[in-house]
């Protein structure tokens, strides 16, 4: 009997190397992607650099590399430094201001270049050179995306966690401002033109306080604003200053379309439009209401005013108009009439600024709360709430 077993034929042995191969052929064509993608996001990086530097923002690095193979795009910035170039009134015939940092990374995923998102490393010096001051920035994580580069940026966040800002002088280091949270974020208005270009903007503080501004300020508070830019004669890079004479030119402004500050039992949220004036500065009206607005009185520093016989430069920043003497004689010819009774209206300054501010508006409520409504006006980069006096703003341009 014949036999009948079947012995297999030997398989090609193009088969046994036909996807090791295949495989090979793909990591190459990959690697060639990835280092096309990584000379691109060089440039976009390029690009924005040079784009920064037309805004007056110059970025340098002692050493840059590229890294981030097989799925990610990293540029590394080592050694960054950032000069500020006419970026304030007046800044534009003065040292550009320099900031120095430890790292910059900018990373990018291959299949979108065009997502740029930094990481930046902590402290940032800041040395002004026209006043010889110095200002240390610290942060826990500080991260920023930009979305459209080369071209127009659509999108753009900055984002910190803890920061802390101190002036430096010797080695004396004095805390200006701290924050839980802070968040800004800028985007093109949805359906604005490039002949009519809008930005809305927001910014979110939580746990904030600053120094030496307002006693007001210097206790923690929580704030978002949201305002509409407009007035923009175009989305080509420039400074500041330089961008705001061309909004004002244009009769454009910003729209505060909504704010809300808390700090403790206070609350606040206000609405309006404020433009600029031929110098400059802010012009417009906030339609305010404030729950809790007994809080502020004290704040303002009123019977302290009084008590101290209310020197002429308080008087001027609080109730411009209103003279030293004029004061002290009406309180002295209150003692004459009734002794006694000018103290009683020292003791009770802050009971008389609440009356006063609340006979100014009306009866509002906000959040469950009762409040007052009343307007916050800018008049020619002043600020005042009813006839007092809360700040001086100094011109944009």
């Amino acid at each position: 009997m014949p036999d009948m077993t079947h012995v297999p034929r030997p398989r090609p042995l193009w088969q046994l190397f036909f996807m090791p191969g295949l495989l090979l052929i793909a990591a190459a064509a990959w690697s060639v992607f990835w280092f096309y993608s990584a000379s691109k996001v060089d440039m976009t990086a390029d690009a924005w650099r040079a784009r920064e530097a037309q805004s007056g923002r110059i970025y340098d690095c002692a050493k840059r590399s590229v890294a981030g193979y097989p799925f990610r795009l990293e540029v590394l910035c080592d050694g960054a430094r950032v000069s500020l170039v006419s970026q304030t009134a007046g800044q534009a015939t003065q040292a550009p201001i320099t900031a120095k940092l430890g790292k910059i990374l900018v990373m990018a995923q291959v299949y979108d270049p065009k997502l740029l998102i930094a990481e930046f490393t902590a402290p940032a010096t800041i040395f002004d050179p026209n006043n010889a001051t110095s200002m240390v920035v610290n942060w826990r994580t500080a991260r920023s995306s930009i979305i459209g580069l080369p071209g127009i940026p659509q999108r753009v966040s900055l984002v910190f966690d803890d920061p802390a800002l101190d002036r430096v002088k010797g080695s004396l280091q004095t805390p200006l401002l701290r924050a839980k949270h802070i968040e800004l974020h800028g985007r093109i208005s949805p359906g604005s033109t490039s002949d009519h270009p809008a930005i809305d903007t927001a910014l979110e503080v939580e746990g904030g306080s600053i120094q030496e501004i307002h006693p007001l300020l210097a206790q923690p508070f929580d704030a978002g604003v949201q305002v509409k830019l407009t007035g923009l004669k175009d989305y080509a890079p420039k400074p500041w200053p330089q961008r705001f004479r061309e909004i004002q030119a244009a009769g454009g402004h910003a729209e505060i379309v909504k704010s809300r500050i808390q700090q403790g039992d206070l609350v606040a949220v206000a609405t309006g439009t404020l433009g600029l004036t031929p110098e400059g500065r802010l012009d417009g009206e906030l339609q305010m209401t404030v729950a809790g607005i007994e809080k502020v009185i004290p704040a303002l520093g009123l019977e302290n005013m009084l008590d101290e016989g209310v020197p002429q430069a308080t008087l001027d920043r609080v109730a411009p108009g209103v003279k030293t003497q004029d004061v002290r004689n009406l309180l002295g010819a209150l003692d004459h009439a009734i002794p006694g009774l000018g103290n009683a209206v020292k003791q009770n300054a802050g009971v008389a600024a609440t009356a006063g501010i609340n006979a100014l508006g009306k009866e509002a409520e906000l959040e469950g709360k009762p409040a007052r409504a009343f307007p916050l006006r800018f008049v020619d980069g002043t600020v005042f709430l009813g006839p007092i006096k809360v700040a001086q703003i100094p011109p944009l341009f």
